[in-house]
């Protein structure tokens, strides 16, 4: 195991007085949100308390789809990737997005079915995804073997840099006017008569009249001290590198139990596809009855486990004041330990399918901790009963590939702008059990 750093995003130590908006969160979400802000006049600071793309926005496997999605998820795909194409361009950076497509291999009809019944929402929205025969296969994807019958395929997906994207859209964000802050932890929101007058850093205050809360897998624990309770949990994600192989698909690609990402050094991101880990802490049992019916139908893929987290999570504080040192300051950035038997195993399962990643090996594992909701849907809108409190998270894995579009829609009701997606499907409040103090 080795650390996860993402590029460097040379910020500045002096707060602003003043500004219109403060998004807590440097991920992705976070990025893109600061960033289209900054570029409609608005002004803005970036608040990270570790670096920025520190956590899972740096840790994911760097896809980029809209195949296989949520259906209330799709037109947040959709737009989410014409943003990434001309994301480049926008900020005059890096992300390493590039569009080469995306496919999620069968090996039986059940698979082949489950595929066909997505397509319907596919073509509903005007998707290239269709579903590749096994004839089709040989040409599509070099030097496969085994039982695969069949293959999703969507030539307009594509993949990016996790560890570039991030740091990139935020030093745009940065051009653009935003006030982008590391090390700066936001210990508690203020109020005047009501409606939101300002953040407590830990390095002092920020004036302001909206907060966009963008904390990803920090973001229940936050929102609890403000008495709204938004129900998260976290999914333990474990990541490998494998050194550079050719004569094997340029396109991300997975199947039930591998997945692989050619990066830009062409080494390429494994990972074991459908396989988290769940930790059982006491947030388990507070949100058994809301999380139940996703456990249900997603047990295959889980592994529950009691250990180290349980504990860390009793012990650490639910509330605190604004002049108390905040578990955000104490723990800067999350960096579980990978679950390394499932990096075996996954690199196993690749090698049986393509084997010319036999002559590949591993060089770096890790983990990540993804925030997950009750339907795997984000919440992206305002908090009831908190005017001017705004929580974008819970984006149960799909962030990094839709960040751009949920940065932009967040924009759009922060400012009041006529946003081009329905923001009713992610709304905060249809969870039924959640409530707002």
């Amino acid at each position: 195991m080795s650390r996860i750093i993402p590029e460097a995003v040379p910020t500045g130590n002096v707060l602003p007085e003043k500004v219109d908006v403060v998004v807590i969160g440097g991920g992705i979400v976070g990025a893109c949100t600061a960033l289209t802000l900054a570029e409609r006049g608005v002004s803005v600071a970036l608040c990270e308390k570790g670096l920025i793309g520190g956590e899972q926005s740096g840790r994911n496997w760097g896809w980029v789809r809209q195949m296989g999605r949520d259906p209330s998820e799709l037109p947040l795909a959709i737009e989410s990737l014409a943003l990434w194409k001309g994301m480049n361009s926008r900020i005059g950076d890096e992300t390493g997005f590039r569009q080469t497509g995306i496919a999620y291999l069968c090996r039986n009809r059940r698979q082949e079915a489950d595929y066909e019944a997505w397509l319907v929402h596919a073509r509903a929205f005007g998707l290239d995804s269709r579903l590749l025969k096994s004839e089709e296969l040989g040409q599509q994807f070099p030097g496969i073997t085994g039982d695969f019958t069949a293959a999703l395929h969507t030539s307009t997906d594509g993949r990016a840099e996790p560890l570039k994207a991030t740091p990139a859209i935020a030093r745009g964000a940065m051009r653009a006017g935003a006030h982008v802050l590391t090390g700066c932890a936001v210990r508690s929101i203020e109020r005047t008569a009501g409606a939101i007058s300002g953040v407590v850093t830990e390095r002092g205050p920020i004036a302001c009249s909206s907060v966009v809360l963008a904390g990803g897998a920090w973001s229940r624990l936050f929102s609890g001290n403000m008495g709204v309770d938004f129900p998260q949990l976290k999914i333990l994600a474990s990541v490998a590198r494998a050194t550079s192989v050719e004569g094997v698909p340029d396109m991300p690609v997975g199947a039930d139990n591998f997945s692989f990402r050619r990066r830009l050094d062409g080494s390429f991101t494994v990972a074991m596809r459908n396989a988290n880990v769940a930790p059982i802490v006491p947030d388990s049992f507070r949100l058994f009855t809301d999380f139940m019916p996703t456990l249900i139908k997603s047990w295959r893929e889980l592994t529950l486990r009691v250990g180290n987290h349980f504990i860390q999570e009793w012990r650490t504080p639910k509330r605190w004041a604004a002049d108390d040192i905040t578990p955000f300051e104490q723990v800067r950035i999350l960096d579980p330990a990978p679950y390394e038997r499932f990096n075996r195993e996954g690199f196993a399962h690749l090698v049986k399918a393509f084997p010319a990643f036999a002559k590949s090996r591993l060089t770096q594992s890790w983990a990540g901790l993804i925030d997950v909701t009750p339907d795997a849907v984000p919440v992206i809108g305002p908090v009831p009963g908190n005017p001017g409190f705004y929580i974008a998270s819970g984006f149960s894995g799909h962030g990094f590939g839709i960040g751009p579009g949920a940065g932009k829609l967040m924009a759009d009701l922060v400012t009041g702008d006529r946003p081009t997606i329905d923001p009713a499907l992610f709304r905060f409040e249809r969870f039924r059990k959640t409530k707002a103090a």
